[in-house]
């Protein structure tokens, strides 16, 4: 069968890939097409379309300013897709591109499937209409997620989070990358965008005098230069370390971490951890109107109670930092708690080869 996927983000070519993978075992005479990167570019029986790297536009201006561009995405695309003709259409995540698209996808008499939604459950629900409407078959990866759209009358599938499994492979491999620093690591993970460094990671730096026994490690972003993070930095106690995330991770008594999909992957590597949070004034009030959540981590979120510290704009300062970090590192009790918990959040991500179970689910459903 033919399969044309469309992921627009370095996280959907990761999941993408593995996707594939799973395509490939269950149908022996599959054909892919995708929009994608270097990891599903490389799988067999693929063919790349469009690359991720001209694809993520992130923010009103930058979005703004390369409209033409998108535009002619959106044409190309659709005259991609009638000159394939697949069997399925398959959005990964990149609601923005994904869900304009399902609408002409539909129309079109092609079949659809969405693997990993939008959140529309933390902010535009109209965009439920779009899913109902225009996408055959939803693949959902957290939990919760398959309670809310239940309630909104939308049958959906949930196997599991793929990151677990990533994560456990890392954490079964045997091999030489731990690394050599004299004493215990404190992870930093301020994000991969210049405006959320810029805003998080001066922070964070601010606690590290506090901790002379500690290395705080920074995990770069691969898009951001080394120049960059080294503005912020005044201390001979914080290396920049690149391509080493889930290394730092497997070495690290605590971390801070921004929002976002990295506070559940250092939760998944068992490191008790504070989420950090600071926008602009004017951006954050915008925010508090438009997200609808009760937390901002994916931990808290699917565990539905405060596991992990979250230390929002305000409280996103030296000297609570300092306060929370204490406590991680040499409050025992609160330690185990939260290790506690993380093995709870575990069982409800799901058993381990969810990815395999979509392959094969997808392939039966066309």
């Amino acid at each position: 069968m033919k399969y044309y996927i469309i992921a627009g983000e370095a996280s959907g070519d990761l999941h993408g890939s593995r996707l594939i993978e799973a395509l490939n075992r269950y149908d022996s005479n599959a054909t892919i097409r995708c929009w994608g990167g270097d990891l599903m570019k490389k799988q067999p029986n693929v063919s790349l379309a469009k690359h991720i790297r001209d694809l993520a536009f992130m923010g009103f201006v930058e979005i703004l300013s390369h409209l033409k561009t998108i535009k002619q995405n959106f044409k190309f695309c659709k005259q991609d897709i009638l000159n394939f003709q697949p069997d399925v259409v398959i959005f990964i995540d990149y609601p923005g591109f994904n869900l304009r698209m399902a609408k002409w996808v539909k129309e079109n008499g092609f079949k659809s499937f969405y693997y990993i939604s939008p959140q529309l459950w933390a902010w535009k629900k109209g965009r439920i209409e779009i899913i109902r409407k225009y996408i055959d078959k939803l693949f959902v990866i957290l939990p919760f997620e398959k309670q809310f759209y239940k309630k909104n009358g939308i049958d959906v599938i949930f196997e599991g989070h793929p990151l677990k499994d990533i994560v456990d492979e890392v954490l079964a491999k045997k091999d030489n990358t731990e690394l050599s620093f004299d004493k215990p690591i404190i992870a930093l993970l301020p994000g991969s965008r210049k405006q959320e460094i810029q805003r998080k990671l001066p922070v964070m730096l601010q606690a590290i005098n506090e901790f002379p026994d500690y290395q705080f490690i920074i995990a770069a972003a691969p898009s951001i230069t080394k120049k960059f993070y080294q503005q912020f930095i005044d201390s001979d106690n914080i290396t920049i370390l690149y391509n080493q995330t889930y290394n730092i991770l497997k070495q690290a008594q605590a971390a801070l971490v921004t929002s976002g999909t990295a506070t559940l992957e250092t939760a998944l590597f068992g490191v008790p951890e504070i989420v950090c949070y600071k926008s602009g004034t004017i951006s954050y009030q915008i925010a508090k109107q438009l997200i609808k959540v009760k937390y901002i981590s994916l931990v808290n979120l699917i565990m539905d109670k405060p596991v992990v510290k979250e230390l929002i704009q305000n409280d996103c300062r030296k000297k609570i930092i300092i306060e929370e970090l204490q406590k991680l590192l040499n409050d025992q009790n609160y330690r185990n708690q939260i290790i506690a918990d993380y093995k709870s959040l575990r069982i409800k991500l799901g058993e381990s080869g969810m990815v395999d179970r979509i392959g094969k689910q997808m392939v039966s459903l066309i």
